[in-house]
């Protein structure tokens, strides 16, 4: 057999394994995989809530160069963020974009939603988020998610870049990772 025939020999039982490594994924029940009992409390999701999906975002935060609101001086302000959604396979099921911050699926439906508490995560990350989610719009994976959780990060905070008023107006991306947990009444 020519290596050529041996690579399309081997093609559909690989496409094989891989379609049923993705449903059988896809099927596992999402909330079987995650406890929030390493979490600080003020993070942690009421009681009355079940996991509907794990997602993993990668991609990069916004800050730019402005004067301080309250204090003399200039300092790195959070812009937004640009992230991709990815289930526990890597493969993309949404966005996460700002402003507003707005979680998306592929599916069309998406939500906006108001910061409930945050708590540190460790030197270099930023810190992990408890957000009360408003009505989604649109229908889909979406509809009904009551809380986000970002929990597991890893980067994304300012840069530490000089900000001055000579940069004032420059902008930056960071790079960052963290998990989002959305969450729907049980």
């Amino acid at each position: 057999m020519t290596p050529r025939a041996n690579v399309l020999h081997t093609l559909p039982s690989t496409l094989t394994l891989l379609c049923t490594a993705a449903l059988l994924s896809a099927c596992a029940p999402m909330g079987a995989r995650y406890s929030q009992a390493q979490l600080p409390a003020t993070v942690q999701v009421p009681d009355g809530h079940q996991v509907a999906l794990q997602t993993v975002g990668i991609g990069k935060i916004a800050y730019e160069c402005r004067a301080k609101k309250d204090a003399a001086g200039h300092e790195w302000a959070f812009v937004g963020p640009d992230a991709a959604l990815n289930n526990r396979s890597g493969m993309q099921v949404g966005t996460y974009v700002g402003p507003p911050a707005t979680w998306a699926s592929l599916d069309g439906s998406k939500v906006t939603a108001t910061q409930v508490a945050v708590a540190p995560a460790g030197a270099g990350n930023i810190p992990y988020q408890l957000v009360k989610a408003n009505p989604a719009i649109g229908s889909g994976a979406m509809v009904g998610v009551t809380y986000i959780q970002r929990v597991a990060t890893s980067g994304g905070v300012a840069p530490g870049s000089s900000c001055s008023a000579e940069t004032v107006g420059a902008k930056q991306w960071v790079p960052y990772q963290a998990d989002y947990i959305f969450w729907k009444a049980a």
